[in-house]
């Protein structure tokens, strides 16, 4: 059965959606009546097939829906406001932003290379603060309100050794979640996060293209498999829409119960 169009009418900004996870929210967004402006960073071409592919997906669920691609570093606070600006003026309006974009790369905590630890922490946590920034002002400005959902992850609250900057990252995203929360309430905007465990993406292709390697990741999964990126764009339709109308200042784990702690599961800590 189709999703039900519930973002109808909607203009949501989605950054780093050229592929994984953002890529399928930004079909999933399509797919349920919204205008979609995505981001990437040297994806033009791609970027371009991508916008003609939400065209074709919006024609088929009936929808006369405009779709747009614009290269953009949300880690540079510059660009990622005038991302916004952009959208704003072509579209009229903005109702959602997606935090999506981010980097994982290793920093050992005993010796990490400080410009790629500078680079993490830019993209993947500024640029969310950058980008939620530059909307609320437009959300702001305006009755209705609006939503931002970030792109977060279980090492929000699960250490990551070796990546230190990325746990750094994702942890910072929790308190930016509950901290916009708590300001923009008053104003009928309402901030979530999503934050999935192992996806068949391609940040993950080392271990999800590797049977053996990819039997290993799942045997610490609750639910026994990694999820698909579809699985996960669903989460963000939900909080976008209305449906979620009193949902505000939450992480939605999406993680096939890597939280819930499996490895006790035999309860030999008792």
């Amino acid at each position: 059965m189709p999703p039900a169009p519930r973002l109808r009418g909607q203009t949501a900004l989605i950054t780093g959606a050229s592929r994984g996870i953002g890529l399928s929210v930004a079909k999933r967004f399509a797919a349920e009546g919204a205008n979609v402006m995505i981001t990437h960073v040297g994806d033009g071409p791609l970027a371009g097939s991508i916008v003609e592919n939400l065209h074709e997906i919006s024609r088929a669920e009936g929808f006369d829906a405009r779709h747009l691609a614009r290269e953009a570093d949300v880690g540079d606070p510059a660009a990622a406001q005038a991302v916004v600006h952009h959208g704003v003026a072509h579209f009229g309006r903005l109702d959602c932003l997606v935090n999506n974009a981010g980097i994982q790369a290793p920093t050992p905590s005993d010796g990490w290379d400080d410009a790629t630890f500078a680079r993490i922490i830019a993209v993947t946590l500024m640029g969310a603060a950058y980008s939620a920034r530059a909307v609320l002002q437009h959300f702001h400005s305006h009755p209705g309100g609006g939503t931002i959902i970030n792109t977060s992850s279980v090492h929000e609250i699960i250490p990551k050794p070796g990546y230190l900057a990325y746990s750094l990252a994702k942890g910072g995203l929790g308190n930016l979640t509950r901290t916009l929360a708590l300001e923009s309430a008053a104003s009928g905007v309402r901030v979530n996060a999503v934050a999935p465990g192992a996806v068949l993406t391609d940040m993950n292709a080392s271990w999800a293209q590797d049977p053996q390697a990819k039997a290993r990741v799942e045997a610490h999964i609750p639910l026994g498999r990694a999820a698909t990126p579809e699985e996960i764009a669903g989460i963000f339709a939900f909080l976008a829409s209305s449906d979620a109308a009193y949902i505000t200042g939450q992480t939605i784990y999406a993680c096939g119960g890597l939280t819930l702690y499996g490895d006790f599961l035999n309860n030999w800590a008792s």
